[in-house]
């Protein structure tokens, strides 16, 4: 479904000081696909073995400069290997590893399609639905790390995937519209009747679930994801991250070259935004990996549709344009694997070494013929370089039989240190928390 006339217009006017950013040919092509101790679910962990890589040989010596040149998909197969995010599975802990001195329980157990966490005060955790129609407050009164409480604050809503918890009040994002519940804390109970801030948002449904949050210069960030698998649309805020200010006024692009993002932080230290990118669908097992990237400034282009993954010229939409032209990624993950939300870790729980460093939920692949993601994967840094790419939490896969048994979609720090990791496969939400004992 494309947007009418009147909402192209309305997106050019709103922002024509982004149309320097902006992609400007052929309209829509092919749609994509939707795309632990004495146990091991509540004390230490096993050691999490290294994780699978995919096998793309020329990956690793292509450059900017000297670019991979895949086939055009229609001489590739797509394979549907999804395992479907949308109800309650229940959580399956035994099987899933981490580091030594590690340990994940389950901190609810009844929030179908779990996706977005945003943490707000006195205990209460705010939870996202993609799938279903609600928002969800787990709420912790007695402070044991445990939900007490699951209510439902808001329902009836379209695709409510983004939310973003500032000043006392709770931010929904709808395909197409902008949210707001006030004094939210107060209303668990009795949930307000929303404030509609926008309604301006693009309405296609194609990687139109949104993920929103507030950076540091008071700003609310929203993704625009391509509505396709791979095109070049003349709207500027398509394939983009986007901002506006919290009153929903003054939408603009940020980052432009976008795919899809569903994840992303500021740097603890520089403030530099940091996120992660789903790669195009139908050039294979291997091709192209998904990305983390970092936007130094506003105003950059990361090469969709044009480049991907820094080193890859997509078949139909090079358009003569080089790799050499974009912002390469910081680092390239595996393929497919789905990468969603991250965070900096800046708590005081972990060890030392995980100062700082990029945890990321990755829901897993849907079109591999072998399934991959499917865990939650650490990348350290140094400076702004990626200096490792690792797994944290893996046994939602059970790599010898293909099956899963979980998905995870976000994560968020607690304030003592430790994660939140929410899974819409089993319907749950995760605490994630270290001992002391280890130095991981």
């Amino acid at each position: 479904m494309h947007p009418t006339k009147s909402r192209h217009d309305r997106f050019s006017r709103t922002l024509a000081l982004c149309a320097g950013l902006a992609v400007s040919t052929a309209g829509c092509a092919k749609k994509d696909r939707d795309a632990v101790g004495p146990t091991p679910a509540e004390g230490a962990a096993a050691e999490a073995p290294a994780p699978p890589v995919a096998s793309a040989p020329d990956l690793a010596s292509a450059t900017a400069e000297r670019p991979l040149r895949p086939e055009a998909p229609s001489q590739l197969i797509a394979t549907r290997n999804a395992s479907g995010d949308g109800g309650s599975k229940g959580a399956k802990l035994d099987g899933l590893k981490l580091p030594a001195g590690f340990s994940i329980a389950v901190y609810a157990a009844d929030v179908p399609n779990a996706r977005s966490l945003a943490a707000g005060k006195k205990g209460t955790t705010f939870v996202s639905t993609r799938k279903g129609d609600k928002v969800y407050a787990l709420v912790d009164s007695n402070g044991d790390y445990k939900a007490d409480r699951v209510h439902v604050v808001a329902s009836g809503l379209d695709t409510p995937n983004g939310i973003a918890y500032k000043d006392g009040s709770l931010f929904i994002a709808e395909i197409s519209r902008l949210l707001r519940l006030d004094n939210i804390d107060a209303h668990l109970d009795e949930p307000p009747k929303p404030v509609v801030l926008s309604d301006s948002l693009p309405d296609e449904k194609h990687h139109g679930w949104r993920y929103i949050r507030f950076g540091p210069d008071g700003w609310l960030y929203i993704p625009i994801g391509a509505p396709c698998n791979i095109c070049e649309r003349e709207e500027p805020i398509f394939s983009s991250i986007a901002r506006m200010k919290a009153d929903g006024t003054g939408l603009e692009v940020y980052a432009a070259g976008v795919r899809n993002s569903v994840g992303f932080d500021w740097h603890p230290e520089t403030r530099e935004l940091w996120f992660t990118e789903n790669g195009r669908d139908e050039l294979g097992d291997d091709l192209p990996p998904d990305e983390l990237n970092r936007a130094s400034k506003p105003g950059q282009h990361f090469g969709f549709p044009h480049c991907h993954a820094g080193v890859i010229v997509d078949p139909e939409y090079a358009k003569g344009r080089a790799c050499t032209e974009f912002e390469p990624p910081v680092r390239n993950l595996d393929p497919h694997v789905a990468a969603l939300g991250m965070r900096f870790y800046t708590g005081k729980m972990f060890p030392e070494r995980y100062k700082n460093a990029a945890f990321i939920a990755e829901h897993g692949s849907w079109n591999r013929s072998k399934k991959l993601g499917y865990r939650v994967m650490v990348v350290r840094l140094d400076g702004n370089a990626a200096a490792s790419y690792e797994p944290f939490v893996t046994g939602f896969l059970d790599e010898t039989k293909d099956e899963v048994t979980g998905r995870p979609v976000d994560v968020e720090q607690l304030e003592d240190g430790s994660l939140l990791l929410s899974d819409d496969y089993a319907g749950a939400v995760y605490r994630i928390s270290h001992s002391g004992s280890s130095d991981g």
